[in-house]
């Protein structure tokens, strides 16, 4: 398991304009969503490519709070691992980093977007698809 966790130094500039822009709580709500928003695009991110951990540091509780064994058991299904892998912690900073950095760009072409209208807007791609 992982104690924490650190995002990319160019992603700890985006996880706060992303949270003052979608205005959906605090930083960790914005991680968790990264988090998700990578793992739903069904790619699986090569741990030779991890970026920098120069960025904000979550620890495992904050960013997952009881639910670290539900965010863990993705990764596992995600990549075919155990939870007793030794890189379970990278591949979540992986797929948030990868997440914050898809999401801004999705965000940057509209002015004006708030959090629940990119949350239905996801939602309803996931009914049609």
């Amino acid at each position: 398991m992982f104690n924490s966790i650190k995002t990319s130094k160019e992603n700890k500039q985006v996880v706060t304009q992303l949270t003052n822009k979608l205005n959906l709580g605090a930083e960790n709500t914005i991680a968790r969503l990264a988090f998700s928003y990578s793992l739903a695009r069904e790619r699986r991110l090569d741990l030779s490519d991890i970026e920098d951990a120069g960025g904000k540091e979550y620890t495992s509780r904050v960013l997952f709070g009881d639910h670290l064994d539900i965010y863990v058991a993705l990764i596992c299904v995600h990549y075919g691992i155990a939870k007793e892998d030794k890189y379970i912690g990278r591949y979540v900073k992986m797929h948030i980093d990868d997440g914050l950095q898809l999401i801004n760009k999705d965000i940057s072409k509209k002015d004006t977007i708030t959090g629940n209208d990119f949350l239905i807007n996801e939602i309803e791609k996931g009914l049609m698809a």
